[in-house]
């Protein structure tokens, strides 16, 4: 199985993405395939769009994000995979959002511009990106479950994130096993100080108790109960976090329609 590179060293060191050239790819590989694409209200001169595709009777409506970091780039480009492929299952509702965060990208930091992390501004809105978010998310109708597609330069393996407060059906397992058969799993006990089992971390949504709120939580107290936040290591090629995400994204879609 591919082996760390060993390249980052204190942040993230590895290759970048022009994300202008991405989300332009993007963009034409959605329209092409049937999604409507919309730039979100306000944002001004910040690229920031939203993509859907809704199927006539759907089973399943899902929601995808990615970009909110722009030291992780293999979100946008997972994303740009999956829409350019083409091969979504039958009767599902799909919602995107292929680059949440487009000025951090240029100078390969987690935060924007301005050295705002957006992933942590979706209680107290600070900035001109998550407020043009939120505004448009909460146009959306209700979704069955969230995807948020990241990276973790300290991980030694894939891992996700389960917010899931009311116990519903989730497919996490699903996605490690099927994860694991291309990309090492973080088995670690604890993950970012949090426990961990299997590759799997499931915090309680406590919103009360954290100051700050990454939009995982804002989905889930807006427009579902179940989101999936995926890390791919970012410290291995690219190819290989790559593949990680868009599997963990089919997996997900697949599982959850077979268990229905």
């Amino acid at each position: 199985m591919t082996a760390p590179l060993s390249r980052n060293i204190g942040s993230y060191c590895g290759d970048t993405i022009d994300i202008d050239n991405v989300l332009r790819s993007a963009l034409t590989a959605a329209q092409a395939h049937g999604w409507s694409v919309a730039k979100f209200p306000n944002a001004g001169d910040l690229p920031l769009y939203g993509f859907q595709r809704l199927a006539e009777d759907p089973q399943l409506t899902v929601y995808i994000s990615t970009g909110i970091h722009g030291d992780e780039p293999a979100g946008p480009l997972a994303m740009l995979r999956l829409i350019e492929a083409n091969a979504w299952p039958v009767g599902v509702s799909l919602i995107a959002c292929p680059c949440l965060n487009p000025t951090g990208f240029p100078n390969n930091t987690r935060e924007n511009r301005p050295g705002i992390d957006l992933n942590r501004d979706y209680r107290h809105i600070e900035t001109d990106e998550v407020r043009a978010h939120t505004k448009w998310i909460d146009c959306l109708p209700q979704f069955d479950f969230g995807i948020c597609l990241h990276e973790d330069w300290e991980a030694s393996g894939f891992y996700l994130y389960e917010l899931n407060p009311d116990n519903l059906l989730a497919v996490s397992e699903d996605v490690i096993d099927a994860v694991g058969q291309a990309c090492p799993i973080d088995r670690s006990e604890f993950i970012d100080d949090r426990p961990a089992r299997g590759g799997i971390l499931k915090p309680l949504v406590s919103p009360d108790a954290r100051a700050l709120w990454p939009e995982a939580f804002y989905i889930v107290l807006k427009k579902t109960r179940l989101s999936y936040t995926l890390e791919a290591p970012s410290d291995f090629p690219m190819v290989t976090r790559i593949n990680a995400l868009c599997t963990a994204v089919r997996t997900s879609i697949e599982s959850h329609l077979a268990k229905r």
